[in-house]
């Protein structure tokens, strides 16, 4: 139909609506068939030509927690990366939770160009169909031959426990994630590593989703015994986590950080602005987005990538919760 409307042949109209008109279709055309397309409301079938093609031009991103503020700086790097070449599409479940492999098998119908799974288990990665190019994000201390961008979240947890040990501190506690992904078995693990090395006792452990309500509650009910136990600080293994605490640590009238030292990871944007000012990791997340967009590129590109398991730093940034302003 838009061919007959613009007097051209169908494979002018073609090329005009997938842009590979160069050398190959005169300005007229070009501006008869975009007129065409725009009389009858002509929409090019994506799906249709990803059956012809073998993939369309989406690009999967599958995450634990996009409703994170952390994930919109990771998704800007990917977007900046992939330009409009491709289309993002997210992959998204309840809050805190990874999304199943299931889910991201009833996604592959759309035959996506490419997956990017960020903070991976490795049991979701066994589960996980062939999908094609496939970059990992966050997968610090998973085995796949997949290539990755990764946070050296154990150097940060390292820091975090030599930055509690100079300041005196000797029984802490530790709030976890129940994502049973990779990277909080990464930080939670060197942080207990380090901790022993400074001679730190941690009392007690709890996890929760990533939610700060989630966090605020498991506080409330575990700090009666942790403060029997001498506990002086809460490691929390995401600034969320770190949230609830400082909210029931007001609560409880519990002075931050005189009687009680708290720690975040990931540097989310509030953390600058909360009352105090959170102790945390900051982690690059618009860097890791970028990085790893740029890998799927090669990937799709056939070409080779020079650092498959690419490691970015993470630097430990010391506000109120643990150091009184001077």
């Amino acid at each position: 139909m838009v061919a007959a409307r613009a007097g051209v042949s169908t494979a002018t109209v073609s090329l005009v609506t997938n842009g590979k008109t160069a050398g190959r279709v005169s300005a007229e055309n070009i501006a008869k068939v975009q007129e065409a397309v725009a009389e009858l409301g002509y929409v090019v079938d994506g799906l249709g030509s990803s059956l012809a093609k073998g993939r369309s031009n989406i690009v999967i991103l599958v995450a634990p927690d996009v409703s994170n503020p952390f994930f919109a700086n990771v998704i800007a790097g990917v977007r900046e990366a992939i330009g409009e070449a491709y289309q993002l599409l997210l992959s998204v479940t309840d809050a805190g939770l990874t999304p199943s492999p299931a889910d991201v098998r009833n996604l592959l119908s759309l035959r996506p160009a490419g997956l990017l799974v960020d903070a991976p288990s490795a049991q979701f990665l066994a589960e996980l169909p062939s999908a094609g190019p496939m970059v990992l994000m966050d997968a610090a201390g998973v085995a796949s031959d997949a290539p990755s961008v990764n946070f050296d979240v154990a150097q940060g947890a390292g820091m975090l426990a030599d930055h509690l040990a100079s300041l005196g501190h000797r029984t802490v506690a530790y709030i976890d994630s129940v994502t049973g992904t990779e990277t909080f078995r990464v930080r939670r693990e060197a942080f207990y590593r380090g901790a022993r090395v400074h001679g730190i006792s941690v009392a007690a452990d709890v996890a929760t989703t990533i939610d700060m309500g989630a966090s605020a509650l498991a506080f409330a009910q575990a700090w009666p015994d942790w403060a029997a136990q001498g506990v002086t600080a809460v490691v929390c293994c995401t600034d969320t986590h770190a949230y609830g605490v400082l909210q029931e640590a007001r609560v409880a009238r519990l002075g931050v950080p005189q009687q009680l030292a708290v720690t975040g990871f990931d540097d989310l944007p509030f953390s600058q602005t909360s009352n105090p000012g959170l102790t945390t990791v900051h982690l690059p997340a618009n860097e890791l987005g970028r990085a790893a967009g740029q890998h799927l590129l090669r990937l799709l590109a056939g070409e080779t990538i020079p650092v498959p398991g690419l490691m970015l730093e993470s630097t430990l940034v010391v506000r109120g919760s643990t150091v009184t302003a001077s």
